[in-house]
């Protein structure tokens, strides 16, 4: 049985799971099915014909929801070159404890405005283009919460054939990554596994986004949340080693050895890092 982490660490957002905006019947289900975080999309998941209407259901649900719940709730907005996004910024205006996804993320001012917009919101940058990746830097020290890596319109951006290899998107992942690092940000969120019904795919995306430095996935159905938070689950060695850790460093702060080894400030914090990770 995995462990809760201890008092004082944040537990890691690891799982971003979308819902169609439209169907509102459906947040209640996805808030209880275990993600970390929903996203309420108004952008792919929503027709031209039907924003307007996604875009109120979502305002009407959020003033109505309770604080435990909006804070577990991101709305996907419609990017900043689109004729929705005004309007979108303005429904969401009011909205306190959310996060918002700014999708095809390429500028600092891009962030700026939404921020303005949206005082009482988070922003997260979704990064899906050769120029988002390019201001990745600039991006990332705007101010943002997070940056997601929107593998599939990158790709499309690029012209890229990911479907059975996804190294292609080394470069520009590790650009995300490092971007988010010296921002102090999280670690960035990794794109979907579109193949729904192929575990073993999911677990491989993720194991290739863990390496490369990612800490969360995209999720856009339920049944992928489990798999991704086992596998992020550390084990019992783990978790005991890194319990052990800070007891020696609370018991001798700064001084402190254990089986032999000093335990410096890097290995505590990766001792925070692994406990904050141990829960279902």
């Amino acid at each position: 049985m995995s462990a809760a982490p201890s008092a004082g660490l944040q537990p890691q957002v690891r799982t971003y799971l979308f819902v169609p905006g439209t169907r509102t019947e459906r947040f209640a289900k996805a808030l209880a099915s275990g993600a970390d975080k929903v996203v309420l999309d108004l952008e792919d998941a929503v027709a031209p014909g039907d924003k307007a209407s996604a875009r109120d259901a979502v305002a009407a649900w959020l003033e109505k929801a309770a604080p435990e719940e909006r804070s577990r709730v991101v709305v996907r907005i419609n990017d900043a070159t689109t004729t929705w996004f005004a309007a979108d910024l303005a429904a969401l205006g009011n909205a306190a404890g959310i996060g918002v996804l700014l999708p095809k993320a390429e500028s600092a001012a891009q962030i700026a405005k939404a921020q303005a917009a949206l005082p009482r919101a988070g922003i997260l940058a979704l990064i899906e283009s050769a120029r988002g990746v390019a201001e990745a830097n600039r991006i990332a020290a705007a101010g943002i919460q997070r940056m997601v890596f929107g593998t599939l319109d990158f790709a499309l951006d690029l012209d890229l054939d990911i479907a059975t290899d996804g190294s292609a998107l080394a470069y520009a992942a590790s650009r995300i990554v490092i971007a988010s690092r010296l921002a102090g940000l999280p670690a960035p969120v990794a794109g979907v596994t579109p193949q729904l019904d192929d575990e073993a795919r999911l677990l491989r995306d993720l194991v290739e986004a863990r390496r490369l430095g990612f800490g969360a996935k995209l999720c856009i159905h339920p049944r992928q949340v489990a798999p991704i938070h086992a596998a992020l689950r550390p084990g019992d060695a783990a978790l005991d080693w890194a319990r052990r850790v800070l007891a020696a460093d609370a018991a001798s702060p700064g001084a402190a050895r254990l089986d032999g080894r000093m335990v410096d400030r890097p290995v505590v914090l990766q001792a925070q890092r692994t406990l904050a990770l141990a829960r279902d």
